[in-house]
């Protein structure tokens, strides 16, 4: 499991960085188009592009560290064991949907490298995004699957 982490952190310090470029460079667009009239073009298609990616890149770190959305109103009074129970069929559910997730992405992936497809204004391969988002739903399934299987340890904050 201590691989998986640190692959987390890798994964969501990646995209940290990227959301940082993409907000320079956003800010850098919206000062020149409202100083000197001139901005960036393509800005929002790197936006998107950006995003899409960065989303994906964080799942994995949300899933080790449990920082996932849980709504516990109806199981708040269980007990422990049954609650553990219950996180771990979370966990294995999970890991069902990330499967199902990157095996779609990979098909679409593969379908917009061999027809070409790209952005409108930057003309920038659209496959590539899907390329970073496989093995970021790949780790978000196994760290998932790990979680179900052996349950959830602590992680350091």
């Amino acid at each position: 499991m201590r691989i998986l982490q640190k692959l987390a952190d890798f994964c969501a310090s990646l995209a940290g960085v990227l959301l940082t470029i993409i907000t320079l460079i956003t800010c850098s667009s919206l000062i020149g188009r409202n100083t000197v009239g001139v901005t960036l073009v393509g800005d929002f298609e790197l936006t998107g592009i950006v995003a899409g990616a960065a989303i994906s890149l964080f799942l994995p770190w949300c899933q080790v560290r449990r920082s996932n959305i849980i709504v516990d109103f109806f199981t708040a009074k269980l007990a422990e064991s049954t609650n553990s129970k219950l996180d771990r069929l979370g966990a294995f559910l999970l890991f069902c949907v990330m499967g199902l997730l990157m095996w779609r992405v990979t098909i679409g992936g593969l379908n917009a490298y061999r027809s070409g497809s790209v952005t409108m204004l930057l003309n920038f391969p659209e496959w590539t995004v899907y390329a970073v988002m496989v093995p970021a739903f790949g780790l978000t399934a196994a760290i998932a699957f790990m979680q179900a299987i052996f349950g959830f340890e602590e992680v350091s904050k």
